[in-house]
């Protein structure tokens, strides 16, 4: 009976049959009986020191301490107890230990891992004398577990130099050390070693290890050879197809991933959740939704990763509508003190516009961690709050938060929506002073950017002379869009070569140039810039805006015809800008860069997608709404100078992500006050 407890890890219904055995008059504990009541103890939830202490007298007490059996469960329940004191408890039973097995070994090893003393675990793995396998698979999987992935590999050939077998076990371990730590050619020479035993495992042998090369595999990037492994499996589980599946998102080939994943003869939760954050990584947010209401659909229930992923595709999408259903979805489940799911909400609310419900969400969630902060940071200076960003970062940093990286991005960033170029500087500067973190290039882009965009382009170039390593792409870029706002040809063709060397095939460094010589009146140079383009076959991305309504996403291109109320949209288009005028609004020809004639030049201006996207939405949303429009590229000066007063026109707040931040104009001003825009 104590055994069938032990079993079914019920520790109180196992110690009222052991005290029931003790006090008869007829019956004895036994060995047996000693060794289930140890194990059962072990499954406690609060197991406290005193239960092992007391289990130990009476086993003492009883004439066991000297059976094999009792005392490696001694051991083993000492170490499944989280008290720190009782480690020295179970190396006590084991030094009195007349006979020690490899199970004995094996346990004191794991329970020193299992409590994160790595180093009293290898003090003990050094004394076995015997060459048990369990045992040095115990301590290459405790080194793994711990991030010692090094010592683990190094263990690994001292156990082959000794002509230990390694089994599947021991392949699992030491290939997972080698993809967490990238030593991707040491893994080429284990997989090697697996291929001259593999003929001794059968398939449920070799399946964790095959699982565990296709990991490798993709790791490294050779996604191709991860495929092989995974087709010429003679088995598979659902941990081999999730596996290829993450090795694929990862890859970039998310066609593959959907092939893999319509394949999958079960798909477990994670698969579902991999590749709805598969999609949203790809680009693909509107697919990741479709898959996330398929798998409600099948009444599948999401986890919070899985909603986070949903939410994400939200962000990217502006769904802010959807993203409020799917966080009310979230507080139904009980994930709100989820991070997953509450920085995921963070972010979306941010991308979408609604700056106020992004902080509601951070002041309310229970366990903000850095992410946290660096969204909240970020969705701050994306909407041109630049001196609260600042001050959030600040906050963050007294509580005893250390920022990242990522943190000083998003501070360079706001600094840069801001136009604050002197406390970006100092935020620069701080990072290697006061917090050790070296800039990267993308760091240099964002304070070379924002010099550039203050009218300071020669200091940016003179911070190139500063960087410890060549400009990258992302660098002549910002010095091109900054002389592009500033004026300056020469520099800005300078920086245009050289992108023209590095990324000959990137359509804004032809546009930006193209800009910069109309925006001079240098027609003839703008004209050859954009045949050249032509010339390479590079093709300029349309540009597009899209708006929710009626839980809905519509989208608008320029001089969009096709959308079913086109017509009406251009009637009020129409009518609006006859306001607009009146109002003083002059459009701006400079941004439409081919030379034709000045009504013409207003046309093209009149039908550009934000502007049909931001006049649906005052045609078809409650009055007083807010609008909010989203577009893939930059927003042009013309049409930043049109939401202006068109917000002045009708009395609405309207709002605008482009690809850099978000605009909120209300009574005719921008929060991004005089700052200024690219040419889409």
């Amino acid at each position: 009976m104590i055994s069938a407890f032990a079993r079914a890890s019920l520790a109180a219904p196992a110690v009222s049959v052991f005290r029931s055995l003790h006090a008869s008059d007829s019956l004895r504990p036994d060995d047996y009986s000693f060794t289930a009541l140890l194990s059962a103890v072990g499954h406690m939830h609060n197991l406290a020191a005193s239960h092992c202490t007391q289990l130990h007298g009476a086993v003492l007490k009883l004439g066991a301490g000297a059976v094999l059996s009792v005392s490696n469960a001694l051991i083993a329940l000492y170490m499944k107890c989280d008290a720190p004191e009782v480690s020295g408890n179970a190396r006590k039973v084991l030094d009195e230990m007349p006979v020690k097995d490899e199970l004995s070994w094996t346990t004191i090893v794991v329970g020193y891992v299992r409590k994160g003393d790595v180093h009293a675990a290898r003090s003990a793995f050094e004394e076995v004398d015997a060459e048990f396998d369990v045992v040095w698979n115990a301590m290459i999987s405790g080194y793994v577990q711990s991030g010692m992935c090094a010592e683990a590999f190094e263990l690994f050939r001292r156990m082959v130099s000794k002509r230990i077998p390694p089994d599947e076990f021991t392949f699992t371990s030491v290939l997972s050390a080698c993809a967490n730590a990238g030593f991707f050619l040491h893994g080429k020479s284990v997989h090697g070693q697996f291929i001259r035993l593999q003929p001794n495992f059968v398939p449920e042998a070799a399946l964790p290890v095959n699982n565990a090369l296709v990991t490798l595999y993709s790791k490294s990037g050779k996604i191709s050879v991860a495929a092989r492994i995974f087709d010429s499996m003679t088995l598979k589980d659902v941990v081999s197809w999730n596996t290829i599946l993450s090795g694929y998102i990862e890859s970039g080939c998310l066609d593959n991933a959907a092939r893999v994943f319509k394949e999958m003869p079960y798909k477990s939760e994670l698969s579902w959740m991999v590749m709805v954050s598969g999609y949203v990584h790809g680009g693909l947010a509107e697919d990741a939704l479709k898959l996330f209401n398929q798998m409600r659909s099948e009444d599948i229930k999401p986890c919070d990763y899985t909603y986070a992923g949903a939410v994400a595709a939200c962000g990217e999408l502006g769904a802010l509508k959807h993203g409020m259903q799917l966080h009310a979805h979230i507080v139904r489940c009980g994930f709100e003190a989820s991070n997953s799911a509450g920085n995921a909400l963070l972010t979306m609310y941010g991308k979408c516009g609604a700056v106020k419900d992004a902080r509601l969400v951070f002041l309310v969630m229970p366990n903000v961690d850095s992410v946290s902060w660096n969204a909240m940071i970020a969705a701050l200076g994306q909407h041109g709050h630049g001196r609260e960003a600042l001050d959030l970062f600040d906050q963050m940093v007294a509580k005893g938060i250390y920022p990242d990286r990522i943190s000083f991005l998003t501070i360079l960033t706001a600094c840069n929506h801001a136009g604050l170029v002197d406390e970006g500087f100092q935020y620069f500067e701080s990072m290697k002073r006061d917090f050790g973190i070296s800039p990267g290039e993308d760091h240099y882009a964002r304070l070379i950017d924002l010099h550039g965009r203050a009218g300071r382009v020669g200091e940016a170039m003179d911070l190139i002379k500063t960087m410890p390593f060549e400009p990258t792409p992302a660098i002549w870029e910002a010095i091109l869009s900054g002389c592009r706002i500033n004026g300056d040809t020469e520099l800005g063709a300078y920086a245009a070569d050289q992108l023209f060397e590095m990324i000959p095939q990137h359509d804004g460094t032809y546009i930006l140039l193209s800009n910069t010589y109309s925006a001079a009146g240098r027609w003839v140079d703008a004209a050859r810039v954009r045949k050249l383009m032509r010339d390479r076959g590079v093709k300029k991305e349309p540009g597009c805006s899209w708006i929710e309504v009626g839980n809905k996403v519509h989208v608008f291109v320029v001089g969009d015809t096709k959308h079913p109320e086109a017509h009406e949209v251009y009637k009020f288009l129409e009518m609006i800008g006859a306001k607009m005028r009146k109002l003083g609004y002059v459009p701006d020809t400079k941004f439409v860069l081919q030379d034709m004639a000045s009504h013409q030049k207003e046309y093209v201006l009149f039908a550009h997608s934000e502007k049909l996207a931001v006049s649906f939405g005052l045609l078809k949303l409650p009055l007083g709404a807010t609008v909010t429009v989203l577009k893939n590229l930059r927003i042009c000066g013309d049409c930043h100078t049109a939401m202006m007063f068109m917000s002045l026109a009708v009395g609405r707040e309207i709002v605008v992500r482009d690809v850099k931040r978000f605009h909120h104009f209300k009574d005719g001003e921008c929060s991004c006050v005089d700052l200024p825009t690219d040419a889409p």
